[in-house]
């Protein structure tokens, strides 16, 4: 693979981190819907859970006989936010509740990848009113770190690439895998649409090919 290759990979993670960071941040509004209408889904991308979620997806707009932004945003509050005291009544997307012994907000996790996000010299922005370690924000990070490495190869800077994928490989592995996948699963439970159910399977399947692709890359 040459470091062109690589670059536009690059791109391509950072693209695909940033479109699933949107689906999970807010529910979807007018323009999200249109930009989802006119993509045009893979059949075959390589990974089952993401074939399914593409379908899934697709279907689902695809049926709307009527306007579904309302039905998708009761949705997502009924898959993300609950009744917003019981941590056990919804898949509420924050680490420390999928990785703390009571489930509770703003722990450990949250204060640790701040940490991270500062020592890469990200803040969060002023807008974002909830916690750090939101799944919103990690698979942002991921993906303003993909973008970097791609900057980075095309300038010819090799080392501070893969510093970069390093960093995201560690973050991957200390931080999302630790708590995704069971998330997506209580994503699939909760969530009421095929489009949410179909956006966890997007989303597990991408992080697994996601994982092994900087797997490979750190090794090589």
């Amino acid at each position: 693979m040459t470091a062109e290759d690589l670059a536009a990979l690059c791109e391509s993670r950072s693209e695909t981190y940033s479109f699933l960071a949107r689906l999970f941040r807010e529910e979807v509004d007018e323009a999200l819907l249109a930009q989802l209408n006119d993509t045009d889904y893979p059949v075959s991308s390589g990974n089952g859970l993401m074939d399914e979620g593409y379908y899934q997806i697709a279907k689902y707009l695809s049926n709307a006989w009527v306007d579904p932004l309302m039905k998708l945003s009761v949705d997502y509050t009924r898959a993300f936010l609950g009744s917003g005291i019981d941590t056990y009544s919804a898949a509420y997307p924050f680490e420390s509740v999928y990785t703390s012994e009571k489930r509770l907000l703003m722990s450990d996790a949250r204060d640790e990848v701040l940490a991270i996000y500062r020592s890469c010299g990200l803040e969060k922005s002023e807008s974002w009113t909830v916690g750090e370690d939101h799944v919103a924000v990690e698979l942002e990070f991921m993906g303003v770190l993909a973008h970097r490495a791609a900057k980075a190869l095309r300038a010819g800077d090799e080392e501070r690439a893969f510093s970069l994928i390093n960093t995201q490989r560690n973050f991957m592995d200390d931080h999302l895998a630790s708590w995704v996948p069971v998330f997506l699963s209580d994503t699939r439970r909760f969530a009421d649409t095929t489009f949410y159910q179909g956006v966890a399977n997007v989303t597990e399947g991408f992080l697994e090919e996601d994982a092994a692709l900087l797997a490979d890359l750190v090794a090589a």
